[in-house]
């Protein structure tokens, strides 16, 4: 090890290429080592962690050292009634939110008492948005017009870069020189940010060669991807998934310590009003504490929890009680690839029955995506819940501070 690590020092050996001449794990030992040394900090923790690196070291991480490792929890059984997923589930949560699992599992037993959260998505499709410049508006309308009228030739210069993507679409938008062209990508199973990365590449080549224009970026944020954006709302991104459940006053008062016009009034004033006058594209309790919990538990890329939050909770009166509903417009996830192969978090897919490609392909990301919308449905019920009950600090001061 002193030999390399000298090496590093001297810079005739860069971090990055120590698994170049090392395996995988006495790599990241010797790096680990370096770190230590000249940090003067000592990081056995991060050092011991049981998950396989031989495949993360190339497609996950580089530089790597150890493995942070986020406490999980799980919180259910929670029914879902969905087109792809159904049954009761166990969700698991990477947080260390003291509260957090304990309310989403409250919610969890609200719904399976009240017989289930019903799960439906809306539609389907990964996008990538580049920008091309032109020499004039009339220049960037002819090729937007180009874009419109040619969906063939895209779409076979997309599909020739991917064995299980499908072209969906294409938009074209024009401000001054600028035109940005959303395509739109049906991803299988994956996620699918890589893919239509890569097929955005051979379509922008296309699009440049045939019209003139010139490809400035592959991405010109109007994908939007990582970002919180009004037209992945109003459009959607990933998944548009949708959950609801029908609570009677009964399972109200047992469960929530509240009742249906209350609840109905905080989730009015807080969710809908609050986030209208704060301009907030977030119109919900915690559904970002929800995706981002099953999301590092799972693999997903954490990052894509600003587009999972924008979700949208509503109450509605109903006879003998309440019906609520959350709406994620934007719900990026996957079951192959990205994080979903580290072993951890392939194991908590698998206890949702999700893990890897389903049969038919894109089966098992929906009912993923499905399962996430409950579990947020679930998260929204029990914070709305605490905050009619007026239980929300006591619990932060019973579970969040031990």
């Amino acid at each position: 090890m002193d030999e390399y690590i000298e090496r590093l020092k001297d810079g005739s050996l860069k971090l990055y290429a120590l698994e170049k001449e090392l395996p995988p794990k006495e790599a990241v030992r010797v790096r680990r080592a370096f770190i230590e040394g000249e940090t003067g900090t000592p990081l056995p923790a991060i050092g011991s962690f049981t998950i396989g690196i031989d495949r993360v070291v190339k497609r996950n991480i580089e530089n790597m050292i150890g493995a942070v490792q986020v406490p999980v929890g799980v919180a259910g059984p929670l029914v879902v009634h969905g087109e792809y997923a159904s049954g009761s589930y166990y969700i698991p949560l990477a947080t260390t939110e003291g509260a957090l699992v304990a309310s989403v599992n409250r919610g969890c037993s609200l719904i399976t008492r009240a017989g289930g959260a019903d799960v439906r998505i809306m539609r389907d499709g990964m996008t990538r948005a580049p920008v091309f410049a032109t020499r004039d508006v009339i220049h960037a309308k002819e090729t937007a017009n180009w874009v419109d009228t040619h969906t063939t030739e895209i779409r076979e210069a997309a599909e020739s870069t991917t064995k299980h993507g499908e072209f969906l679409k294409a938009r074209t938008y024009i401000t001054g020189t600028s035109v940005f062209v959303r395509l739109e990508f049906d991803t299988k199973d994956a996620m699918g940010m890589n893919m239509v990365t890569i097929a955005s590449q051979k379509v922008g080549e296309l699009i440049e060669r045939e019209t003139g224009a010139r490809l400035v970026s592959l991405s010109g944020n109007m994908c939007t991807d990582k970002k919180p954006a009004a037209i992945n709302l109003v459009q959607g991104r990933g998944k548009t998934v949708v959950a609801g459940v029908r609570l009677s006053e009964a399972l109200i008062a047992d469960l929530l310590k509240t009742d249906a016009e209350t609840l109905f009034e905080v989730n009015y004033r807080k969710n809908l009003v609050g986030s209208a006058r704060a301009a907030s594209f977030g119109f919900n309790a915690q559904a970002a504490n929800v995706v981002a919990g099953i999301f590092i538990a799972c693999g997903q890329d954490a990052a894509h929890v600003v587009e999972g939050s924008t979700a949208i909770t509503t109450v509605d009166r109903v006879e003998g009680g309440v019906y609520v509903s959350v709406t994620i417009p934007s719900l990026p996830v996957g079951t192959v690839g990205g994080g979903t192969g580290v072993d951890t978090q392939h194991e908590c897919l698998a206890m949702l029955g999700v893990a890897g490609g389903g049969d038919p392909p894109g089966t098992n990301a929906r009912a993923f995506g499905e399962i996430v919308a409950a579990a947020v449905l679930a998260g929204e019920l029990s914070l709305l819940g605490a905050l009619a009950a007026q239980h929300l600090a006591r619990a932060h001061q019973n579970l969040g501070r031990g």
